[in-house]
């Protein structure tokens, strides 16, 4: 039987997320339509002999994860169990502390897979490389191609061409390594946990030997249990004949920005056309006008004078009025958009008011369309102390009057705008 694991990270990390990561956690933000999580478990449920999924985080057990996971688990049919860790454990850290619970009942191998990605998770492949490898031990990455610029922004990938054994891994390279890179998807045997306990034990003894080397800067947190999948344990596995990348060319992303989220919102809505066509609006008589890929949630109350699209995914409970233009854009639910406002490359918080004739727009962050190895950039905010103009985002609950322009701006929860701004972030 298998398993899956799913890191979901927690509550420090989501700082590139903000504000959309102040009203939910970033792992439920919808992604074409349903939870990023959620596109993870439906990948996972088809593989056959999968008999729980497990969420491992330091999230708080809060109602909204609480009630998704119990959807998920009637939806699905299978186990969905969340995990929380006491503190930050790291990829590594956070498998070996609950790995009684992942081994559990057997399972002879087990996905670890970061929320973060955008992918079209190609799951019974790895499993099939594997058992081509013929080694019932090694453990398999799955990698892609990047650019060589931004190869250097991911784990980099050496490998033997013959064999797929990785030869070499370095985590963010400061120079050119490989044009491969790591997925932040695996597939690992039950042995892993050997490797993870030797570093564990390692760590154990540095703490004795050094006590105190780093405890001021660490804020007493450099425990024995914090450990890096990718910097501890696959760089040394690199050429031990244990460790095989599997290269796809099929779509991912990693979605760490808000702007990200516009993109893999893209990739899956494209992605429907096989796997859930039933989710793509279609134009019909007394409807808005679609164009390209639509998400429309049935709860939302659109004029039919609207046009939407392409890529424009649409929450719960959305009131768009006569006359509005919505494109590249993620709009959360009970947001209202006036007649005639325009939203191009945003994504628009929950209950948030768009006024009428306004216009929101932002640059949009695609990775370059010329490049067929290109990715996206998660692009600081700030360069040379000014906000880089990328999409724009309204937190929760946003008042944006009628005929103003938002241009490149992020605005906080909880905002009455009263004019127009560009390239800024609105405390």
């Amino acid at each position: 039987m298998l398993k899956t694991v799913i890191l979901i990270g927690g509550p420090q990390k989501g700082t590139r997320f903000r504000p959309l990561s102040f009203e939910v956690p970033k792992p439920l933000f919808p992604v074409a339509g349903v939870p990023m999580l959620q596109h993870h478990i439906e990948a996972c449920a088809k593989v056959p002999n999968m008999k729980e999924i497990l969420l491992i985080g330091f999230y708080q057990p809060n109602e909204e994860l609480t009630r998704f996971l119990s959807c998920a688990q009637q939806e699905f049919k299978i186990s969905i169990r969340y995990l929380q860790e006491y503190a930050a454990l790291g990829t590594g850290g956070g498998i070996y502390h609950f790995r009684d619970q992942i081994l559990s009942g057997g399972p002879e191998a087990f996905f670890i897979m970061n929320a973060d990605v955008c992918s079209e998770f190609p799951l019974p492949e790895l499993l099939e490389f594997q058992k081509e490898h013929g080694d019932t031990h090694s453990f398999v990455i799955l990698g892609t191609t990047a650019n060589r610029k931004q190869s250097m922004n991911y784990g980099c990938i050496v490998e033997n061409e013959q064999t797929n054994e990785v030869l070499h891994y370095v985590e963010k390279p400061s120079t050119f390594v490989s044009d491969i890179i790591n997925c932040g998807i695996y597939l690992f045997t039950p042995e892993i946990f050997q490797h993870i306990g030797a570093v564990f034990q390692k760590n154990q003894q540095d703490m004795l030997l050094y006590p105190y080397e780093g405890e001021e800067q660490t804020n007493g947190w450099q425990r024995a249990e914090v450990i890096r999948l990718e910097q501890d344990i696959f760089t040394a596995l690199a050429g031990q004949g244990k460790l095989y990348v599997y290269k796809t060319n099929r779509f991912w992303s990693q979605i760490k920005s808000a702007g990200s989220a516009i993109y893999a919102s893209r990739l899956y809505l494209n992605q429907y056309h096989r796997t859930h066509p039933e989710r793509l609006a279609t134009n019909e008589e007394g409807g808005p006008k679609i164009i390209g890929n639509v998400y429309i949630h049935p709860t939302a109350n659109i004029d039919p004078t609207a046009v939407l699209g392409p890529n424009v995914s649409i929450g719960t409970g959305v009131a768009i009025g006569a006359g509005v233009r919505v494109r590249e854009s993620i709009i959360l639910h009970g947001a209202t958009l006036q007649d005639h406002s325009c939203v191009l490359n945003s994504i628009v918080g929950w209950d948030s008011t768009i006024g009428k004739w306004a216009r929101v727009e932002g640059t949009p962050s695609d990775p370059n369309p010329n490049d067929p190895y290109a990715k996206i950039d998660s692009e600081t905010l700030f360069r040379d102390g000014k906000l880089t103009p990328s999409i724009t985002i309204l937190g929760c609950n946003v008042n944006i009057p009628s005929e103003v322009i938002i241009l490149n701006s992020i605005v906080l929860p909880h905002k009455d705008l009263n004019r127009s701004f560009k390239n800024q972030i609105i405390l």
